[in-house]
């Protein structure tokens, strides 16, 4: 007796309001293909009735569909992670697998991927050159990107024949029961996120040797179709490595690493001793400002979430120490009147452009405090839209300093009249150095994003949705006001706790699983979530109440 084949031959499938009959098989890629004009950019994802679908993938019911284009986050991302694939594979066919021990995506500095290498060869501009033009080949011969998902056992198989150990290691704490392993013309790889369809999709890299590994530029979201020249960024260089080390010497370099601790019962350890090393570092600041001599303005910027507020109470606490006597001066309360605020193109007040603060009259109250004038300082009546002033005077004395906190403080346009000798600039992020796996970094700003969406929830009641929403916008103002400036700034202090993503897990995925489908913030809630669930959560009983987590979770002891 045979079965019927009840298989339908053909899809109803409609994009942009136009329906169309295709056959079975038929994969998004090549639907894709003939939508392409229509988008400025190039298609790189399909999205099936709410739902991301890599372009790879074959239609399998009647569905509507949209696309996404490398001017997409999510996109720009897929680019990236492609791209980083294509990289690998090259490096162990032209290096040798034997010679590899390990080759870790560590940071990004510009529009550049530093990733480093151990083993039994040296990074040679020769070398680097042989595995770009290997790269290149693969792009040229267009290779299919493959996926397959294969059972736990058999994908950590897979791993530690390829002497993959922190996948292995990885997927202990996996929840699934399946695995979706990449297969490169025969090299096969884990990523978390969306891939490209084949090779030829990547067609702008290059490749660098720098320090003792490698550089692997890539285009920017903002202009997806070049790869601008690539600046190097020495101080944050120093600072994202200073972190690795960090990561080395507490023996946690990726998630699992962190994974263990936890459950080995060695977190609250793990706190004391990154909370001791931060210390150290803001005590090492102290030192130089004072060593300095002159210094009378402490100027502290950094992006969103950077925990800049705790920093300089902490901070202000070592320089006491050294017998200076600290005053805090919001930069906030000299934000010109409302009606005098710029627009943004949208018609929003743009309140973190250097022309919405009073920067004439900021000038005039400090240099008269440098000249041991008194001097009555303003207070920014957020309600209201404008400064008031409210007896409250300062004078300062021969110990006295001023700690400044806002966006522009690295800016020398902010501080225009002041003498350089009576600066010291301190540039402050979030500089993660911890790795899903070595193949996987972590962005710094997921780490300053998920921040964020927990501070934003507990003390101004912001959805997750929200805050998610005018990421965008946020991420541009730092590019423009705060970014350009770092390389100016006298210290760089990473405010990245190694340990703080397995703390913030549980206050960010209930905010997260608010978001639905089909809302403009849902993909990058379910990234998050994803990228959440590799981690084991921790409370946050015994966290010191100074800690710099505690100014988005709560429970500081200071005023933030």
């Amino acid at each position: 007796m045979y079965k019927q084949n009840n298989a339908k031959k053909s899809y109803i499938v409609t994009v942009g309001g136009k329906t169309r009959e295709y056959p079975a098989g038929i994969t998004f890629g090549e639907i894709a293909r003939a939508y392409q004009k229509e988008y400025p950019e190039q298609i790189v994802l399909a999205v099936r009735d709410g739902k991301i679908r890599e372009l790879f993938k074959k239609v399998d019911r009647d569905c509507t569909v949209d696309f996404l284009t490398l001017a997409d986050n999510t996109g720009h991302k897929t680019y990236n992670r492609t791209a980083i694939l294509i990289f690998m594979k090259a490096v162990h066919e032209v290096v040798g697998v034997d010679k590899i021990e390990r080759i870790k995506v560590e940071f990004s500095i510009g529009n550049g991927l530093y990733c480093s290498k151990k083993g039994d060869f040296d990074v040679t501009d020769e070398l680097v050159a042989k595995i770009k033009a290997r790269m290149q080949e693969y792009v040229d011969r267009d290779l299919y990107v493959m996926k397959r998902s294969y059972s736990l056992d058999e994908a950590k198989r897979i791993f530690a024949e390829q002497n993959m150990p922190d996948k292995v290691k990885l997927f202990k704490y996996r929840g699934s029961s399946t695995v979706n392993v990449y297969n490169l013309d025969g090299y096969k790889d884990y990523y978390y996120g969306y891939m490209l369809p084949s090779t030829g999709y990547v067609k702008h890299f290059d490749l660098q040797k720098y320090d003792d590994g490698f550089m692997l530029i890539l285009p920017e979201r903002k202009n997806p179709n070049m790869v601008n020249e690539f600046k190097p960024l020495p101080k944050l260089y120093n600072a994202m490595s200073m972190a690795g080390d960090w990561g080395g010497k507490l023996g946690v370099d990726t998630v699992a690493d962190l994974n263990d601790a936890i459950r080995a019962g060695k977190f609250g350890e793990l706190v004391l001793v990154q909370e001791a090393l931060q210390e150290r570092r803001i005590s090492e600041i102290a030192s130089d400002i004072v060593a300095r001599g002159g210094v009378k303005f402490v100027m502290i910027a950094g992006p969103t979430s950077s925990g800049k507020t705790s920093f300089s109470h902490r901070l202000s606490i070592q320089l006491r120490t050294h017998g200076l006597v600290p005053h805090a001066i919001g930069v906030d309360d000299y934000f010109v009147d409302r009606e005098k605020t710029p627009l943004q193109p949208n018609g929003d007040y743009d309140f973190e452009c250097l022309e919405a603060i009073d920067i004439k009259q900021f000038n005039e109250d400090m240099l008269k405090l440098l000249d041991g004038e008194r001097v009555e300082l303003p207070t920014f009546n957020f309600v209201t839209g404008k400064r008031e002033y409210k007896g409250n005077f300062k004078q300062l004395g021969p110990d006295d300093v001023l700690v400044i906190e806002g966006i522009h403080g690295l800016n020398d346009k902010m501080s225009y009249a002041l003498p350089e000798d009576s600066k010291y600039k301190i540039y402050i992020s979030e500089l993660t150095s911890l790795n899903i796996d070595e193949h996987n970094r972590i962005p710094t700003t997921d780490g300053r994003l998920l921040r964020r969406l927990v501070r934003d929830a507990r003390t101004r009641g912001a959805t997750a949705k929200r805050t998610i929403g005018m990421w965008d916008a946020v991420r541009r103002g730092e590019e423009e006001n705060i970014f350009p400036f770092q390389e100016s700034a006298d210290a760089t202090f990473n405010s990245a706790l190694i340990y703080e993503l397995a703390v913030l897990k549980q206050y960010a995925e209930p905010l997260l699983y608010s978001i639905e489908r089909g809302e403009p913030e849902y993909f990058e809630a379910v990234r998050l979530l994803k990228f959440l669930s590799y981690f084991l959560g921790v409370d946050t009983q015994g966290l010191p109440n100074n800690s710099i987590v505690r100014e988005f979770v709560g429970g500081s002891c200071f005023k933030v």
